[in-house]
């Protein structure tokens, strides 16, 4: 049963008293916003017609922007640099109200433009340095992080697999927010090839998490969920795994056991990019605020059945994952 607006009422209000620090990799998401109506004499390309540019927060940086807008207390940590695009990506993180914490690195900041025409994305532009250049030293995770770990109740490692999150630091903060009793959640990137263990959530999607599992799966196929579950839960020690299944909804699963599958609450897709954002958010929000698990997969699915109705990367509000969840007539 999906959860109802008064349960969700009650727990936005638990939500509003939660401090969440997002550590990851940020970048800034450029749209450019046109039109075509011939081909270009140069090439069998189109003439696109800019319109405007709009500016977002990306990857873990939207994370905590969509922390932001379910109405936690909100800080980032990641790398941005002293270039145009960093100083518009803190400007947009500033309006938010979300606290930024630089950590160190020499590269550009993370930039990816998307060329829209008549709401469908033609092609995608990334702007980025090495890994390398992204990487916070060892000597320097706690003295970067440490002040903004104790400040808060829970920890979200979003992984890009940019370079910030490097197996010192994953291993660093997972260690300290234990010992601190913060909730750690990880959304992984299995290319990055990361050892972690003891986090209190795991949201793969079903490619990510067969891929973690070291299992062969290829999109068509059966998914093997409970050899996945379970693997994922011996070698990782993970509390709650929730895998993301698209327009197919989320798969739960605790201490190693498929519990139940929930279908999607969207209903109208413009655009699936950043839906993972908000399901890792207000899954956090939720079970960090004392929901349990199918509560709190419930509330993150009605807030990604509000974002995907949405073209570019979104939020969700309060008042529009509340009217969400309302019965249409």
């Amino acid at each position: 049963m999906a959860i109802s607006p008064q349960k969700a009422r009650a727990l936005f209000k638990k939500i509003a008293a939660r401090k969440v620090l997002v550590v990851g990799d940020v970048m800034l998401d450029h749209y450019v916003w046109g039109d075509a109506h011939r081909i270009s004499p140069e090439a069998p390309v189109p003439i696109v017609e800019i319109g405007r540019d709009t500016y977002v927060a990306g990857g873990a940086a939207n994370v905590a922007v969509n922390c932001a807008a379910l109405g936690a207390s909100v800080g980032v940590a990641g790398f941005i640099g002293g270039d145009e695009a960093g100083q518009r990506l803190r400007e947009l993180l500033k309006s938010h109200g979300i606290q930024t914490i630089a950590t160190p690195g020499t590269g550009q900041t993370i930039i990816k433009t998307r060329v829209i025409l008549q709401r469908q994305q033609l092609c995608r532009l990334d702007r980025e340095s090495p890994a390398s250049a992204y990487r916070v030293p060892p000597a320097k995770i706690r003295r970067a992080l440490g002040a903004a770990l104790i400040d808060a109740d829970a920890v979200i490692l979003s992984d890009y697999a940019k370079g910030l999150l490097s197996q010192d630091l994953v291993s660093e903060t997972i260690a300290t927010a234990r010992k601190l009793g913060k909730f750690v959640a990880l959304d992984p990137k299995p290319r990055n090839a990361i050892k972690f263990e003891g986090v209190d959530l795991l949201t793969p999607n079903r490619k990510e998490a067969a891929e973690l599992a070291g299992i062969e799966w290829q999109p068509g196929h059966s998914f093997p969920a409970e050899d996945i579950c379970r693997i994922l839960h011996e070698r990782h020690d993970v509390k709650h795994l929730v895998i993301t299944l698209s327009e197919d909804g989320m798969l739960l699963s605790t201490a190693g056991k498929p519990r139940q599958q929930i279908p999607t609450a969207a209903r109208e897709v413009f655009d699936v990019s950043g839906a993972g954002d908000t399901s890792i958010a207000a899954l956090v929000l939720a079970l960090s605020a004392g929901a349990d698990l199918e509560t709190a997969a419930h509330f993150a699915n009605a807030a990604a059945g509000v974002v995907v109705g949405k073209l570019g990367t979104a939020t969700a509000s309060p008042a529009e994952l509340l009217a969400h969840l309302v019965p249409r007539p």
